[in-house]
């Protein structure tokens, strides 16, 4: 879409920055009420409204992060949320901790938010996992691991960090212990009957990796033995009766989904490899399986029943030419959840009434970018120096000719993670100061399949690095973008791509933005060894991973500091737990040895995900900035 002559100047760069507009939004069982996420004149809050759009009720969330909305039948609604907190003396060392939570908000505004575990001394006021939700005799409970802690002479202590499973009552808090904690050194996870009890128990030995599944009574339905972690439970059968649980077949290299009856007396089958299948859908009902989303760009969700796929046929033939996700429904997709995005759309949520075929839009992520300032997204494809199939996303500048553009190459994080044709703040930042952006799925990636992934393996500042660069030349033969006007940006693993791509790599960019980016392989090892107690398959998976100890030095851009041949902007969250905020510190304590150019932002309170809106906006500013003055656009 072309930008017209009236909207010239794009939208402020906060438009990008600022936390979206609507962040998420859930459905009730009947359909009649929603919930969401949204930042209403700059005040981040979780609104319960009627179908209607009337608002029922409203509660601040000031800083907390919302990792999922759930509503419990249709007078409550769950809110899973996340807290950078410090722990405290009762745990190991003095590190930081992201602590997950849940809160109970009734519909009813007169009864007060409930949450889960708090105020109760023999619980730690945090929740380790959810089971989901059932209704038990006509009662709605949800179900969420917790944490115990034991009465000594001086009152409660945690004497252990391995949690047990509790239904909880939604309205009043009350809650039930329904399966014990595991064994000391063991990881524990459960799968849920309809009826809301424990259906299958999974162990692990964290330090050897041997594990078990077990259905009530003891009997035995899976074991076996996963060095680097890879198994674990699923999801309960389509007819609840078996379970689909996860095992990597090491001598794959593939992680197999199996499946096995309750009563013990089917043989295990194989269900799917886990690298076909995007996502499982369950029934909200019972937990039971319904249907699967395979992976790829173009799939449909399938569901088992006919009924139910006929309506996922409808919907998507009512929005071709978009990415289009259904997020929630009723059990009988009477109405449907949909958020789209693409070409010409930066987020729009729509409720479809099935029954009157009808879609009506009720909201927009944001609303300061319009159709015409969301620049064209497409996919290339193009090879690596060693003939290895590749592709990467690529986003024009709105009203500008696809032709010697500048451009910022734009690596994802994980590394295990994949970039598609969707909106991307970031890249669409970007794009309307003038650049192209171009995000490869190097090998690594998971938008093919696990094999594809496993390539990646032992390749951080190697074929990895040269798959960004290769993109980057494919781009620069078809004269889309000027190869000598480049720069680089990632945050996480692409932070660590940025900086190896002006560390490791040399001649190919004007400037590099690492955003809690990785500068030293062997000290992250070292610190999540400590995080994580040493368990050994988390060890055996990180030197899978990241390769032998012995090259940790060669694959670490801060050993490579004083052969950076461009500037550096590094930016990183002091509140950061997956990648140590010292990791930008030690690069920056490194380049400014070496006499090297370099900036360092520190986002004060921020963490890893750039949670907040202040601070998500201050790193797009002064990325910018920087980009812009070592690589103008024009």
């Amino acid at each position: 879409m072309a930008v017209p002559a009236w909207a010239a100047d794009p939208p402020p760069l906060a438009a990008y920055g600022n936390l979206p507009d609507i962040e998420t939004m859930a459905l009730s069982n009947d359909g009649s009420r929603i919930a969401a996420v949204m930042t209403i004149k700059g005040e981040r809050v979780v609104v319960l409204m009627s179908d209607k759009l009337q608002t029922i009720r409203m509660m601040r969330l000031q800083d907390a992060k919302v990792r999922s909305l759930d509503w419990v039948g249709n007078d409550a609604l769950v809110v899973e949320m996340s807290r950078t907190e410090i722990l405290g003396p009762e745990y190991i060392g003095s590190s930081k901790f992201e602590f997950w939570h849940a809160i109970v908000i009734p519909a009813d505004a007169a009864k007060d938010p409930i949450l889960v575990f708090d105020k109760d001394p023999v619980m730690l006021n945090a929740i380790f996992g959810s089971a989901g939700t059932r209704k038990i005799d006509g009662r709605w409970l949800v179900y969420f691991a917790g944490v115990e802690r034991e009465r000594g002479a001086r009152g409660y202590a945690l004497t252990s960090g391995r949690p047990a499973l509790f239904a909880i009552d939604p309205l009043t808090g009350h809650r039930n212990k329904i399966a014990d904690r595991g064994s000391q050194g063991q990881g524990t996870g459960w799968l849920l009957s309809r009826d809301g009890k424990v259906a299958a128990t999974f162990s692990i030995d964290i330090l050897r990796g041997s594990w078990q599944i077990d259905a009530p009574g003891g009997l035995e339905l899976a074991s076996g033995v996963a060095t680097r972690g890879g198994a674990g439970l699923v999801a309960l059968g389509k007819d609840g009766r078996s379970i689909i649980y996860r095992e990597l077949d090491e001598s794959e290299g593939r992680t197999k989904w199996k499946e096995v009856s309750l009563d013990g007396r089917s043989g295990i089958s194989q269900f799917a490899y886990e690298d076909e299948m995007s996502r499982l859908f369950t029934d909200r009902l019972n937990g039971e399986l319904i249907g699967y989303l395979r992976m790829g760009r173009r799939e449909r969700p399938h569901f088992y029943d006919p009924a139910k796929q006929a309506v996922v046929e409808q919907i998507y033939k009512a929005f071709p030419n978009l990415n289009v996700r259904m997020v929630d429904w009723t059990p009988d997709f009477s109405r449907v959840l949909v958020r789209t995005d693409g070409n010409a759309d930066s987020g729009t949520w729509y409720l479809v009434d099935m029954a009157t075929m009808h879609a009506e839009a009720i909201g927009y992520e944001r609303v300061a970018i319009g159709p015409e300032w969301v620049g064209n997204i497409s996919t290339v494809a193009y090879k690596a120096k060693d003939g290895l199939d590749l592709d990467g996303i690529l986003s024009l500048p709105p009203g500008r000719e696809p032709k010697n553009l500048p451009v910022v190459v734009l690596p994802h994080g994980g590394p295990h993670a994949y970039d598609d044709e969707s909106f991307d703040w970031w890249a669409q930042a970007f794009a309307s100061r003038g650049y192209a952006v171009f995000q490869p799925n190097f090998r690594g990636s998971t938008n093919r399949d696990e094999t594809f992934m496993r390539a990646g393996f032992g390749q951080w500042g190697k074929a990895m690095q040269t798959d960004i660069s290769d993109g980057l030349e494919e781009l620069a033969r078809r004269g889309i973008v000027d190869r000598k006007r480049a720069c680089i940006m990632g945050g996480s693993y692409g932070g660590y791509a940025a900086l190896a791509g002006v560390t490791l790599q040399h001649g190919l960019y004007r400037c590099a933005v690492s955003v809690a980016g990785v500068s030293d392989v062997g000290d992250l090892f070292s610190s999540e060894k400590f995080d994580k107690g040493a368990a050994g398959f988390v060890r055996r998976s990180r030197l899978e991973e990241f390769g032998a100890k012995s090259g940790f030095d060669d694959i670490s851009p801060r050993h490579f500091a004083n052969q950076a041949d461009a500037p550096i902007l590094l930016i990183h969250g002091r509140d950061d737990t997956v990648v140590p905020f010292n990791q930008s510190c030690a690069m920056a304590d490194s380049l400014k040895d070496a006499g090297k150019r370099y900036q360092f932002e520190v986002l004060k309170g921020e963490d890893h995900w750039l949670s907040r809106s202040d601070t998500r906006q201050q790193m797009l500013e002064a990325a910018v900035a920087f980009v812009q003055k070592y690589n103008p656009p024009d």
